[in-house]
């Protein structure tokens, strides 16, 4: 009997040895899980980074962890729109700016460019142009504004105020470059880049993050150096132990994602700050403001009766009586003046109004979509050469669009890749998208109107044979400019256009130092043209979030 006891105990002992040896030997840290051989090997095995850590943050952002919510409002509809009717959403986890961009951070962009692309080239006189913002947006035909017009966007005064006057596509063209600077910044503190490389350039050789993730050996214009005191010094510089021994790729995960406009969802959820309230009415849409409470004056004891944001308080009344209970601004206030949301995010209601990513439809299709909401998707690809190489835009081979204002902007900057509408190639026996441009799908296309019919009020190539049934039947103004700037403006005359909605008008989202506290709720929607400004209308950036949902990690196992 002792001896069987002896034997299971020893039979235990080496049980228990060969789990642990199992166990030991199941750490994939330096193996493949799917082929056990090793990993970041000399001798050739495959190269990843094993000590990649979670998304950094930013610079100018702050995390907003995802959720449900329900966006849109329950409440009567005065203005009688009814284009926001509750419904449930999801919004994966994501960063937003905690103020809107300012005159500052703008005037950057914008010394940037007149740096990289100076406007005495005439090549290059439209790329700076066309970022200026619109100054003459604050005058009035019966109004003394022109302190404003002259001063708002360059005087250090109004350094710390949100820019005005910028377009839905200027605002675009902003995100685009501010994500190609950071990018370029990390770089640079890592090693894999020269130090000051980013000051260096010159036209046509600027750094573009797609291109260098795509074509590395094309950044900086394909130069793999730059001149810098007379001397020539190599400006990607040869880092030994990256995955690549020479570039960074995106599996290094040391790039971030790219800065854009947020979506409307994104947008919203973001200014109803729900982190810190959990009850049923907040739950089902039923918060009327970013703060807690049903009124725009504080109720807390310290501060009880100031406003909570910036906005017209009744005609004629920008800011109430001088002194105590004045909200402190009669047009737009300094960023931070009033105190942020649950999020950490400020003047998500008040102050100006934001431009958010979509296209405008009067409805939200929850039915077809109810998991990062968002209309308005053109998917591209990057264009690629006989040679097999991917095209980079050139000095010469800029593309220049004329905006139905008039105004000039350029389409891609020298050093980024040309993009092309996706085709048949990726589109054939898909069932998520079957063509490039998506922004009409279900709610402007042809399929959407009451005239369709697929044998008869359409010709062989698809195309409506009477326009005027179109669902969105909007003016459809042509303006061009010959080589010379001489503009050519042809507008729609004609009798039978019934909307102004078309694919060329954005959300804009929040109340702004113009509106009346209606407009204070994150759930109300507004349009106007995405090539147009106002001196009311600004904005501020997101970044998706990549990898888990909350910045603590893994959840627990229970």
């Amino acid at each position: 009997m002792i001896k069987n006891l002896a034997l299971k105990v020893l039979m235990l002992v080496a049980v228990t040895a060969l789990i642990a040896s199992c166990n030991k030997s199941r750490d994939y840290k330096n193996s493949s899980r799917a082929t056990g051989w090793k990993m970041n090997s000399k001798e050739g095995g495959f190269q990843y980074n094993p000590k990649a850590k979670e998304q950094e943050t930013g610079p100018g952002l702050v995390f907003i962890e995802g959720g449900t919510f329900t966006m849109g409002r329950v409440q009567d509809d005065p203005m009688h729109d009814w284009n926001n009717s509750p419904n449930q959403q999801h919004v994966q986890s994501f960063y937003m700016d905690e103020t809107e961009v300012t005159n500052l951070m703008y005037l950057e962009y914008l010394d940037w460019l007149k740096r990289v692309f100076p406007p005495e080239d005439e090549q290059y006189r439209r790329i700076y142009n066309g970022a200026v913002p619109d100054t003459l947006v604050w005058r009035n035909r019966l109004g003394f504004n022109e302190v404003m017009t002259n001063n708002y966007l360059r005087h250090p005064a109004y350094a710390d105020y949100p820019v005005v006057g910028v377009s839905w596509i200027q605002a675009v063209e902003f995100s685009n470059w501010r994500s190609d600077r950071v990018n370029e910044l990390i770089l640079e503190e890592e090693g894999f880049t020269a130090r000051n490389a980013r000051y260096e350039v010159k036209p046509g050789e600027t750094f573009s993050t797609q291109t260098y993730l795509n074509a590395p050996t094309q950044t900086y214009g394909g130069n793999d150096s730059i001149t810098k005191g007379g001397k020539r010094s190599a400006s990607l510089a040869k880092k030994s132990k990256d995955s690549t021994n020479l570039y960074v790729q995106r599996k290094d995960g040391l790039l971030l994602p790219a800065y854009r406009l947020p979506t409307e969802a994104e947008w919203e959820y973001a200014a109803l700050g729900l982190v810190g309230l959990r009850n049923y009415n907040v739950y089902r849409g039923r918060k009327k403001y970013p703060w807690d409470g049903q009124y725009t004056r504080s109720g807390k004891r310290r501060s009880r009766g100031d406003q909570l944001a910036n906005f017209k308080q009744g005609d004629g009344d920008y800011g109430g009586i001088a002194g105590w209970s004045d909200d402190g601004a009669d047009i737009t206030a300094e960023v931070k003046s009033y105190e942020p949301n649950d999020y950490g995010l400020y003047d998500m209601a008040g102050n100006v109004a934001e431009w958010v990513a979509d296209v405008y439809r009067p409805i939200v299709d929850d039915e077809f979509n109810d998991f990062n909401y968002y209309r308005g998707n053109v998917y591209t690809k990057n264009a690629i050469g006989e040679d097999g190489k991917v095209k980079i835009v050139t000095k010469d081979s800029m593309v220049y669009d004329t905006l139905s204002n008039g105004k000039i902007i350029a389409r891609n900057f020298p050093g980024e890749i040309v993009q092309i509408p996706v085709d048949e190639e990726e589109t054939y026996l898909r069932t998520q998208f079957s063509e490039s441009d998506n922004r009409d799908y279900r709610d402007g296309d042809k399929r959407s109107t009451r005239y369709y019919s697929s044998f008869s009020d359409f010709d062989s190539e698809g195309e409506s044979e009477d326009e005027s049934k179109r669902m969105y039947n909007s003016p459809k103004h042509l303006v061009t400019a010959d080589s010379t700037g001489t503009m050519d403006r042809s507008y729609d005359k004609s009798a039978s256009r019934t909307t102004l909605i078309d694919n060329e008008v954005r959300v804009y989202k929040g109340g702004s130092w113009r509106d009346r506290d209606y407009w204070l709720d994150p759930a109300q929607r507004r349009y106007f043209p995405q090539d147009m400004a106002t001196d009311y209308i600004g904005f501020r950036c997101a970044m998706s979030r990549v990898g888990s949902k909350s910045k603590k990690g893994k959840r627990p196992r229970h």
